[in-house]
């Protein structure tokens, strides 16, 4: 907090001598939207999928449907293993390299309530660099948004490849998208910022914030700091927040969100109670009657053909 020019909260210690990159699942659900960054040495590049790692998805002609479909199914399963491996490299490359900026005072740490107190007091900018997805859900008042990734809009045939496979491999589960590099990120944050501006980057767990600061530091920026875990880590009492939903449910959603199945909820229901629960177990016995109706539909039409044959 000096180095913003405050007085230092008793109460708040940080060490970077001790720093990890927080949350850095290794479950496929999660590195796989943002972990291949394409940001080695940190050049703009596009977030996608190699040519190779495309064309090994593409359905290729056989002779048999049935082994089609199984040499399919093994082939994804199999390039989707060598994809997470891949990401698992790039992503422990990556943290040495953000822990080697967080340990030289490259960048500096601050908890999101210092960055609340850096914010009113001295009016310091906060960059959000989260997707759009996130960011409409729940926004620091007065902060400015420019995301280094946000959501892939593109059609053709390689996103639609690389969409698929993020949604088979825990998109479904999650709610997030497929996401690609915003090249826009550096030019307009230079076109606001000069490169002295004292800049609080965050993102909602802290993970895409910090590659931000590797980028906006290998431009120039000196006066950087890092909002340790993420927005999603703020108490209701150390932002000033806007938007339709609270800002730690702002990274969730999918199925998991829907059925109430994730941290963030679970940390709800136990201040909120029992009828917060109740809409959840809800929505879980509806999905279970609508099933069951699905499936005695079908058997009564499959009894219905039968007799049509038969006739």
């Amino acid at each position: 907090m000096e180095a913003l020019g405050l007085p230092p909260l008793n109460s708040l210690n940080i060490s970077c001598s001790n720093f990890q990159v927080q949350n850095v699942s290794k479950s496929p659900k999660r590195t796989h939207y943002f972990s291949s960054l394409e940001l080695s040495s940190l050049k703009p590049r596009p977030f996608c999928y190699s040519s190779s790692e495309l064309s090994s998805l593409k359905l290729r002609p056989s002779s048999g449907g049935t082994h089609l479909l199984h040499w399919t199914a093994v082939r994804m399963q199999v390039d989707g293993e060598d994809y997470e491996l891949k990401q698992v490299k790039d992503m422990a490359a990556a943290r040495k390299r953000w822990e080697a900026l967080v340990r030289e005072e490259k960048v500096k740490v601050l908890t999101p309530r210092e960055a609340g107190y850096a914010i009113q007091l001295s009016n310091k900018t906060l960059l959000d660099v989260r997707p759009s997805i996130e960011h409409k859900k729940a926004w620091v008042k007065g902060s400015r948004w420019i995301p280094i990734f946000d959501v892939d809009t593109k059609l053709d045939v390689g996103t639609l490849s690389t969409k698929i496979t993020s949604f088979m491999m825990g998109g479904w589960w999650s709610g997030m998208p497929t996401l690609s590099y915003n090249d826009q990120f550096l030019p307009k944050v230079q076109e606001n910022y000069p490169k002295d501006t004292e800049l609080i980057v965050a993102c909602q767990k802290g993970l895409r914030s910090l590659a931000a600061c590797e980028l906006l530091y290998n431009a120039g920026y000196r006066n950087l700091f890092w909002v340790q875990g993420g927005l999603e880590a703020a108490e209701d009492e150390d932002l000033v927040i806007e938007g339709p939903q609270p800002l730690k449910f702002a990274g969730i959603g999918g199925v998991s969100e829907f059925l109430g199945f994730t941290d963030q909820q679970r940390d709800a229901a136990s201040r909120e109670g029992w009828s917060y629960r109740l809409v959840f177990s809800a929505r879980l016995v509806g999905i279970f009657l609508v099933a069951d109706a699905l499936f005695f539909g079908a058997q009564q039409v499959g009894h219905y053909l039968q007799d049509l044959r038969s006739h």
